[in-house]
């Protein structure tokens, strides 16, 4: 999923590149119970928080197919193992394309 044209999950709305057919996109937040601010180590992957404390960090690829996104990635497998019910990854797939 990490390959040109780079698409960053961030930025502004109507700001920088269009995500047009085809395209995938990694969505990869970060979640940290403490300070958003991070060190990058040595390595030139490895991510900590400034602060030490716990983070998760996962990722969806979502992709646009026929002008709608189609989820890539998903957790109905763990959902499953662990016996939980989890809507979001359909409702995901119901809700209409944004206007970007």
């Amino acid at each position: 999923m990490h390959e040109d044209p780079e698409m960053p999950n961030y930025g502004k709305r109507g700001r920088g590149k269009k995500f047009v057919e085809g395209m995938v996109v990694a969505i990869e937040p970060m979640i940290n119970m403490g300070t958003k601010n991070i060190n990058q180590l040595s390595d030139g992957w490895t991510i900590l928080t400034k602060d030490g404390k716990p983070s998760a960090h996962f990722e969806h690829n979502v992709a646009l197919v026929n002008g709608k996104p189609e989820l890539l990635s998903t957790f109905a497998y763990i959902d499953a193992a662990l016996g939980v019910v989890n809507t979001v990854e359909e409702e995901f797939r119901k809700k209409p394309v944004l206007d970007l």
